[in-house]
């Protein structure tokens, strides 16, 4: 038989994988920090933080079970810093007779080792990653044909399967999506739970991290640590959302605080994408609180974040693997303005902007409306290319793995697609953002004006996004409406060149 080298990459922490359910003398598994992973973005340091603590916890718990492994640390001094590189070394150092890879959920990384792979002499196979509630082709499959995704549709299709939230054949409380219920404005005497703290220094890893000469973005607290780094921490994690934060979820799940980053968002995201919870795990957590006690968890809080998991999770991952790699070359309305230089440090006097990244920089996470509705908005009204716009949201989020943040970033927020993930463009004016933060009371520019000293830039880039699209959108028939207001605004011109004066000075907004 021969020994076999397994290789689990560092969004691959799943103790309930069925390779772990037996102990076996000739299996090795594979572990690696490497440059290779680190350097293709900069990363936020909590991002590469989080990854490298939660790889070696894993590690340990897999050493604890009886397994063998080898580790490379990035300071490790057989560390080749490349992946095909280290396992080509490993399995001729140690005459490795078998390779074995659970799939990689990001295309590059499935290139690559399907390339590794042909040129090993020795057995290779790859197996499945056990955690996804469909497989990489059901969205393509579910949409044959059709040149829309709708994520509605496949989200009742998910619903029915797995039977969540059902009555019968019948969704509970007779309806399917809750979203209107979800679009409140956060009220400050709501008192938000604080999250279960994870006693943690990560001085030591931080530093190794430096010492290696990583490039990161943002700030850290290293005696201070908020994102789960095993499982038992991840089931914490849960336990106290699914019991405290739940039952506000729904209602507040699209407002933005500037005192409040989190509000009553789960923070599991990191926890799900690395693998440590499983998906239905998370959900039927969730649809069993509403079925034990209705009158604590409304079905609007509950169907909001299960639809965020068996919905649209599921569904972004689908379009991911029906649609690479042409769909990172996608620019729909080819845009090639550089990402502003706010966007690296939060420096603008827009009051939103600035939270929403600050924010990101301070803690590695925004939630999906500040992520669509306020940086992403603003880089689609400004013309931003979207590769630009890929690299800084790849970067800046601990939760963001490509198959995830591609098509959030070039479908949904950005539009680059044309129309795969969304059916519109999603931009605003300062009216939405108003609506649904407290951003605006205190903005250095007034919400309400479109031109003139102070005029909100998302006003007037509003209007001139809509107009230097005319020919690709006038026809769009969600949007009709944006066109016949144009043709009836008495200020047109005036707005239009407001517009052309603050993308002149992107940096100095």
């Amino acid at each position: 038989m021969g020994k076999t080298l397994r290789l689990i990459l560092g969004d691959q922490l799943n103790q309930q994988h069925s390779w772990f359910g037996k102990k076996e003398g000739s299996v090795v598994y594979l572990m690696m920090e490497i440059r290779q992973e680190t350097d293709y973005v900069q990363h936020h340091i909590q991002k590469v933080l989080a990854f490298f603590q939660s790889m070696r916890m894993f590690a340990q718990w897999l050493e604890k079970e009886g397994h063998q492994v080898i580790y490379l640390s990035i300071d490790h001094k057989e560390n080749r810093q490349e992946l095909g590189e280290n396992i080509r070394f490993l399995i001729k150092k140690y005459n490795f007779k078998h390779f074995n890879y659970i799939l990689p959920d990001e295309y590059r990384l499935d290139t690559q080792l399907r390339n590794i792979c042909k040129q090993l002499e020795i057995e290779t196979k790859s197996y499945d990653a056990e955690h996804f509630l469909s497989d990489r082709l059901a969205v393509k499959s579910f949409f044959s044909g059709k040149k829309t995704f709708l994520m509605e549709s496949f989200y009742r299709s998910m619903r029915e399967k797995y039977n969540i939230l059902m009555d019968g054949k019948r969704p509970a409380e007779g309806k399917w999506n809750f979203d209107h219920e979800n679009r409140n404005k956060f009220r400050e005497e709501t008192k938000i739970p604080p999250p279960p703290v994870f006693n943690r220094d990560i001085g030591p890893l931080l530093e190794t991290i430096k010492k290696a000469g990583i490039k990161t973005i943002g700030e850290v607290d290293p005696k201070n640590f908020q994102w789960p780094c095993s499982r038992e921490e991840a089931l914490e994690l849960l336990a106290h959302f699914c019991d405290k934060v739940l039952p506000h979820f729904g209602r507040y799940q699209d407002a933005m605080h500037s005192q409040n980053p989190f509000l009553f968002h789960s923070r599991l995201s990191f926890a799900l994408n690395s693998k440590m919870l499983h998906p239905l795990e998370v959900i039927q957590n969730a649809a069993a609180c509403q079925k034990q006690a209705p009158g604590k968890y409304g079905i609007a809080q509950v169907e909001g974040f299960i639809r965020q998991i068996l919905g649209w999770r599921e569904f972004m991952r689908g379009i991911y693997w029906a649609k690479m790699p042409d769909y990172a070359l996608t620019n729909f309305f080819g845009h090639k303005r550089a990402l502003p230089a706010f966007f690296w440090d939060g420096n603008t006097k827009m009051n939103c902007l600035h939270h929403a990244i600050k924010q990101s920089l301070d803690h590695a996470y925004a939630h999906h409306i500040q992520r669509l509705m306020v940086t992403g908005n603003f880089a689609l009204l400004a013309g931003v290319d979207p590769d630009e716009v890929d690299q800084w949201y790849l970067g800046i989020y601990i939760d963001a793995i490509e198959w995830v943040e591609i098509t959030n970033t070039r479908g949904m927020s950005q539009f680059a697609d044309g129309g795969i993930v969304g059916t519109k463009p999603y931009v605003s004016s300062a009216n939405y953002i108003d609506k649904m933060s407290d951003y605006c009371g205190s903005c250095h520019y007034s919400k309400t004006k479109k031109t003139g000293d102070k005029a909100c830039p998302f006003n007037s880039l509003y209007w001139a996004f809509y107009e230097r699209n005319r020919e690709k959108l006038q026809n769009n028939p969600r949007i009709g409406f944006v066109y016949n207001t144009l043709s009836k605004m008495k200020q047109k011109d005036e707005i239009l060149e407001q517009a052309e004066r603050y993308l002149e000075k992107l940096d100095e907004l």
